[in-house]
């Protein structure tokens, strides 16, 4: 009897970023002496915050001292943290969100992925087109997605897409969705949405009793004001939205593994509170963050961590620039990087399918991007480029490029 998943195998093989670590693998292996530079996944470089290694290392002394060892913390983090996230990411705008609808998680990727076991079958998604494969890939192995067309589309989702035609700003549904995921800033495009576009679609699902799950891991690159910090600053947010959270870029945790997802109680479907479901299905799969990481993520809350924190940013964001000036001065058409670590930009006309420029970067500039097909349809003809490496490193990649 064949007990597998069906879902499973409608997946393509490979997920993106393993696909471009085994080609890279391939490269080098066949060309050993090559430099690659990775530009590709957005992987942190700098080391984390000195206020965030203090605070983990007095949490392992912690550990080793019997009298004040953790065991089992509270699944949906410690209060400690919670309490900093809420004084410090949403009072302090003007948001008031209660350490009782945070939860504190191991990133942003995992909470993204399972939200979705709350919900039957037969809901009625809305993804952006290109976006985070992680969307996607979840909803279809959770039999939500439908089956795949053969050209990187799913039946079971309404793809809204967004790009240059619409300046990268999704319209509106014409039909009624149940879940729409939003990301802004944006990965993969870097760009993102003002205060009165947000509303809209803040609007529409409160209209259609819809859900939105927003997805916020690259907040704090915002570096314009009109750009909403959290869905929350929209009135109505906190009755129809979800917001996904990541210490991940914030503080170079990628490692260290700590984020939160925000659950209003307000948030309810055919009248079921999700926060008491998002509850139940953590305190049963989920056994919390580590007590060591939830220890450095609230670090980034003290002003010294806050300080170190937005200096990290300034860095990699100075990277952005540095790969987006570059580019556009040699005639490419560049999108993003100022709100986000990531650059969007069109391949040359020689070069019309993202993955042979990808490999034409890696062969003959040994410089690794991410192909913008692999975000979905409406990233064909495009890479991206991660600001995530050292200065001197992303100039050498640029001048590679560029000569």
């Amino acid at each position: 009897m064949d007990k597998i998943n069906p879902n499973f195998q409608k997946l393509a093989p490979s997920y993106l970023f393993s696909e471009i670590a085994h080609r890279m693998g391939t490269y080098q292996e066949a060309n050993p002496t090559a430099k690659l530079i990775k530009m590709g996944i957005g992987d942190v470089t700098r080391p984390l915050p000195p206020a965030c290694i203090r605070a983990m290392h007095e949490a392992v002394d912690e550990l080793a001292n019997v009298r004040t060892m953790k065991g089992y913390g509270p699944e949906a983090g410690y209060l400690f943290l919670r309490q900093a996230i809420s004084d410090a990411d949403y009072k302090a705008r003007g948001v008031d969100i209660a350490p009782s609808e945070i939860f504190v998680s191991d990133g942003a990727k995992s909470d993204t992925a399972n939200f979705s076991d709350l919900f039957g079958s037969g809901i009625k998604l809305g993804i952006t087109n290109p976006v985070y494969p992680v969307y996607v890939d979840a909803n279809a192995m959770g039999g939500h997605a439908g089956d795949p067309d053969g050209r990187g589309n799913w039946s079971g989702i309404t793809y809204l897409p967004t790009n240059a035609s619409n300046g990268f700003v999704p319209e509106l549904p014409k039909a009624h969705l149940d879940i729409i995921y939003l990301c802004f800033p944006n990965n993969p495009t870097g760009t993102t949405l003002k205060k009165a576009r947000l509303k809209e679609w803040v609007d529409y699902a409160l209209r259609e009793k819809a859900l939105i799950f927003f997805d916020s891991a690259y907040e704090r690159f915002i570096t314009e004001d009109d750009v909403p910090h959290s869905i929350y600053e929209i009135e109505g947010a906190k009755e129809c939205a979800i917001e996904f959270r990541s210490f991940s870029k914030t503080a170079g945790f990628t490692g260290v593994r700590c984020g939160y997802t925000v659950v209003p109680h307000d948030v309810k479907s055919n009248g079921v509170e999700l926060n008491a479901l998002w509850s139940r299905r953590q305190t049963t799969k989920f056994n919390g963050a580590s007590y060591i990481s939830q220890k450095g993520a609230a670090a980034i809350y003290t002003p010294e961590g806050h300080e170190e924190a937005m200096a990290l940013i300034k860095y990699y964001l100075e990277n952005a620039r540095t790969i987006r000036e570059a580019m556009a001065r040699a005639g490419y058409e560049c999108f993003g990087g100022v709100n986000a670590p990531y650059v969007w930009i069109k391949t040359p006309a020689d070069f019309p399918k993202s993955w042979d420029f990808f490999q034409y970067l890696m062969e003959e500039k040994n410089v690794i991007s991410t192909p913008g097909v692999g975000f979905g349809s409406e990233g064909e003809g495009y890479i991206r480029l991660s600001a995530f490496n050292t200065h001197e490193l992303t100039k050498e990649a640029m001048n590679r490029i560029l000569r």
